[in-house]
């Protein structure tokens, strides 16, 4: 320390030349990449020369040329597109059956990145040179975690284009399966004493695959009926989701993968399955008639207090009430599990222990599409969710500040009214609630919900009050005239005011209710319907809101991965609400978590690999 106060540069000066003298090689290797950077007889390759490389006949070469391709398409849709105009694509999926390990590996992390974002010009390149094959081939034949999380990522990435999620479906379906889903969930075909239940595996593998399945299951019928047909899926799935009940780990990505895959297999369950007709019932059956029979006392509801003021006993609620379920001669399995009572408990739990608005959504959507339907099982599942306490956790769900959740939230409680039971106990106890989230005609709630939610909630209440004067009495009660006739004066949606004005009509339609009505300063005027009544028409010709397909964005970043999605739900908002209730299924384009930044590490070594022996001039 001594020397050092005397002179300090000089003594570092020093020391480093004594390091210097005493390692020469390490003086050497920085004189030498020195040279490297400044001669000016190196440079570093232009995309044409990378490219060219990856038909090199020496196996590094390949490898480091494909890892620096990966790093230049990172987040630069530029590259991208020229890789793709210079035939780069081809050569990478070629190289997918490479031998090497480290050669296959960095070409399928290039085609992770190439295939991620919206130019879909990528995704259908890949698909043109047989590349969903190509990674399907490779994930059946790797074992190495690295190589098949690259696989699983640019499928997921893949999958997010309409246009290839059938060809993802034929090719690897029953592979992503086989291979990921159901070794990572835990779930076991044969169970033997030894071969138990294990705890499923929150792998990015399996991120990355529910993901990629979960954009596949909302291609239609055609793909939603191959997805329920493929064997142990769907025991699976509902396998990892018990797990991550019993786990209390039920806010991750894959778990919300997971129930979105569910609510979409359970769309249209009651019209698809083979031989559903079976089980079909009539209309009548379905909603008895208020006043067919008396009042029991001090009988529970589910809520936990007395039955509300005007329960009423239907001819049904015998059968329902008493869930008198078809004899079973062997385990119940595969689809057949989607509408079983048993999953409504699953469901139930997420909708009580998940803080995700996805999960919380798509676990209402399971229920919302379980319940619609006039065949058995839905009566089936109206009377499960009454007989588990479902009902006050739905209601409570009514108070998220999601919009996507109160508005499927909303529409479950609407299908799920259809039972009688459950329609006296929700007027009861879900009016408040309802009303609530409506706007003052052209004056938004503190939850701002979009237009759809508003709509959504017209409709549950319409159909709560429908035949149901003791739950009009509610609405009436719950200051919910004054929200109606605002939005049915002042809004400046059709769509609202159209629900609303349906919604006044039924009220004024019961005739004992008008004298509380005048009481209240109302008169047949604040009833009218200030529309045509006439359903819009759009330029097909068409009703331009039978079907409402509502595009939701959500974008998040971490930090090596991007994640981008668009989801978009769809239900139908028909002006005769019908009996039979409405369904929902998930038009989800998800790009996957499909940019994997390469390190500076691995480009600076590929960089001076290629620099080091290629390109002298």
């Amino acid at each position: 320390m001594s020397q050092v106060d005397g002179d300090p540069i000089s003594f570092f000066q020093a020391m480093s030349r004594a390091q210097m003298l005493q390692f020469p090689h390490k003086r050497s290797s920085m004189v030498s990449l020195d040279s490297i950077r400044k001669d000016p007889r190196w440079r570093d390759p232009n995309l044409s020369e990378v490219i060219t490389m990856l038909s090199h006949p020496m196996d590094p070469v390949k490898s480091n040329a494909a890892a620096y391709l990966q790093h230049l398409c990172y987040e630069n849709d530029r590259i991208k597109q020229d890789v793709r105009q210079l035939k780069g694509v081809p050569v990478l999926v070629g190289l997918l059956d490479h031998p090497k390990a480290e050669v296959h590996r960095k070409a399928c992390g290039a085609l992770r990145n190439i295939s991620y974002g919206k130019d879909h010009h990528n995704k259908v390149a890949i698909k043109n040179c047989d590349g969903i094959p190509a990674l399907v081939r490779l994930l059946r034949k790797s074992s190495n975690m690295e190589v098949t999380e690259l696989v699983t990522g640019t499928l997921w990435n893949l999958s997010s284009h309409e246009p290839l999620k059938m060809m993802v479906i034929n090719h690897g379906l029953q592979t992503l399966t086989d291979e990921v889903i159901i070794p990572h969930s835990g779930w076991r075909r044969d169970l033997t004493e030894h071969s138990r239940p294990q705890e499923t595996e929150w792998t990015t593998v399996f991120k990355n695959t529910s993901g990629c399945l979960r954009n596949v299951s909302s291609d239609g019928a055609e793909a939603r009926q191959r997805l329920r047909e493929c064997e142990g899926l769907v025991d699976a799935l509902l396998h990892a989701l018990q797990s991550a009940v019993a786990n209390k780990e039920t806010d991750n990505k894959s778990v919300e993968n997971c129930v979105c895959i569910l609510r979409n297999l359970s769309y249209h369950v009651h019209k698809e399955v083979p031989g559903a007709e079976r089980f079909q019932e009539p209309v009548a059956n379905q909603v008895p008639r208020s006043g067919s029979g008396g009042k029991k006392k001090n009988e529970a509801d589910c809520f936990g207090g007395k039955k509300p003021k005007g329960w009423r006993n239907g001819p049904g609620d015998k059968k329902y009430g008493t869930l008198d379920l078809p004899k079973r001669t062997q385990p119940t399995k595969g689809l057949e599990l989607l509408y079983q009572p048993e999953v409504v408990r699953l469901y139930l739990s997420l909708l009580t222990r998940s803080q995700n608005h996805n999960t919380l959504e798509a676990a209402a959507g399971a229920l919302q599409n379980l319940a619609a339907g006039h065949w058995a099982w839905s009566s089936y599942i109206r009377a499960t969710v009454r007989k588990e306490k479902g009902l006050p956790v739905l209601v409570e769900l009514l108070r998220s500040d999601g919009d996507k959740v109160v508005r499927a939230v909303a529409i479950a409680l609407r299908n799920l009214a259809i039972d009688r039971r459950n329609k006296d106990l929700i007027g009861s106890y879900a009016m408040r609630d309802l009303v609530s989230n409506l706007p003052s005609g052209q004056q938004r709630p503190a939850k701002n919900l979009e237009g759809d939610t508003v709509v959504a909630i017209l409709n549950t209440i319409h159909e709560i009050i429908s035949d149901s004067p003791e739950n009009a009495r509610g609405l009436i009660q719950g200051h919910g005239i004054q929200k109606l006739v605002a939005i049915n004066k002042t809004s400046q949606s059709v769509r609202e005011t159209k629900a609303a004005s349906h919604v006044l009509q039924t009220v004024w339609a019961y005739k004992d209710l008008r004298n509380s009505l005048y009481k209240g300063g109302w008169n047949k005027s604040h009833f009218k319907s200030t529309t045509s009544g006439i359903p819009k028409k759009t330029k097909s010709g068409k009703a331009a809101y039978d079907d409402i397909t509502l595009p939701l964005m959500e974008k998040n970043q971490a930090c090596f991965l991007s994640f981008e999605h668009k989801m978009t739900f769809v239900y139908c908002i028909l002006s005769v609400f019908p009996t039979d209730g409405y369904s929902t299924v998930e038009q989800s384009d998800r790009v996957g978590d499909g940019l994997l930044q390469v390190s500076n590490t691995v480009h600076m070594s590929s960089l001076l690999y290629l620099r080091s022996g290629v390109f002298q001039w």
